[in-house]
């Protein structure tokens, strides 16, 4: 088949995004494929329309990538792709949204404020932090509203601690989310067709654990694959991961990233539509521990992406 790989784009995430299509290419090229790389950051409508690729692999993150935008446009010319569709990209982007969905489900996440730069301007600083401080406490994180890869994210173990990390993440994203931070063990479970991979402990450096280069520089972060658990916490955690991909309307594959707290309960922080595929991103690292190679994988990818198109075209007939 010829494949196009969408790549790079114009996100702050466009050098990871290079780093996981570079591995994709390496695949596809090894399991016979045509590999036709398309740096989405160019005119990606030309080239899609050029290159007519049989099915689109998306190895683009962050916005303009996971977003929903290069899914509607590949839906509009009829290309097949990888990954969730158009509306679960936009639920998992939107941390705010994602969490209103899973709190509907009864999906267990942390509790939370959100308010964009305007309202937190009219509401006035001493106001906005006893909101906070009323609904949240302390300690707790503050993260940009659509942004992966920790980009922005900042801990706020007291009000002093505030200002500094709205100003962080407000320069991402002009809305934030303010979350309670659960203490307890940073757990990643990969989600692949429905079915969950084993689950990744990450283990980082208390001074990384919000530090974008820390995930993706080898030896920053310890990883544990499978984690440690006892099985009926494990169970409750895979369950935690299946009924967030289930309630964000995820296919083909995502990653769903939560807290096991200091009582063995799980949290669900956050779903990932397109997660990272380098050599040190957790999706892969989980398929391995499942004894799926990374061939395998790619090419389980791209078998899922041919039969959800396959599926909605007979589903039309």
């Amino acid at each position: 088949m010829r494949v196009a790989v969408l790549k790079g784009g114009s996100s702050l995430e466009r050098q990871v995004s290079l780093r996981s299509a570079a591995r994709v290419e390496d695949a596809l090229a090894s399991l016979g494929h045509e590999v036709a790389p398309i740096d989405a950051d160019s005119d990606l409508v030309r080239s899609l329309k050029e290159l007519r690729p049989d099915v689109a692999f998306i190895a683009l993150h962050g916005p303009g990538g996971e977003d929903g935008t290069p899914q509607e446009l590949l839906e509009i010319l009829g290309v097949p792709y990888t990954g969730p569709g158009v509306a679960a990209c936009i639920r998992c982007m939107d941390k705010v949204l994602a969490k209103h969905l899973l709190r509907e489900a009864g999906v267990p996440t942390p509790d939370w404020v959100a308010f964009n730069s305007t309202a937190f301007r009219e509401l006035g600083a001493a106001d906005a932090l006893e909101e906070i401080e009323a609904r949240l406490g302390y300690p707790l994180v503050v993260k940009p509203a659509a942004q992966g890869s920790s980009l922005g994210v900042r801990f706020a173990a007291s009000r002093d601690g505030v200002p500094e990390a709205l100003v962080s993440a407000l320069s991402y994203d002009d809305r934030v989310l303010l979350e309670r931070h659960v203490p307890g063990r940073e757990l990643a479970v990969s989600v692949l067709d429905g079915d969950p991979l084993p689950i990744v402990e990450a283990r980082p450096k208390e001074e990384d654990r919000f530090n974008y280069e820390a995930r993706y520089e080898i030896g920053r972060t310890e990883y544990i694959c499978p984690a440690d658990l006892p099985d009926d916490v494990a169970a409750d955690v895979r369950d935690a991961a299946s009924r967030t991909y289930s309630a964000l309307g995820c296919t083909g594959f995502a990653r769903v990233d939560l807290m096991l707290d200091t009582d063995g309960r799980p949290d669900v922080l956050e779903a990932n539509a397109i997660p990272g595929l380098t050599d040190t991103s957790l999706f892969p690292m989980a398929a391995d521990a499942a004894g799926i190679g990374f061939e395998e994988l790619v090419s389980r990818i791209i078998e899922l992406a041919v039969e959800r198109r396959g599926a909605a075209e007979a589903s039309r007939t």
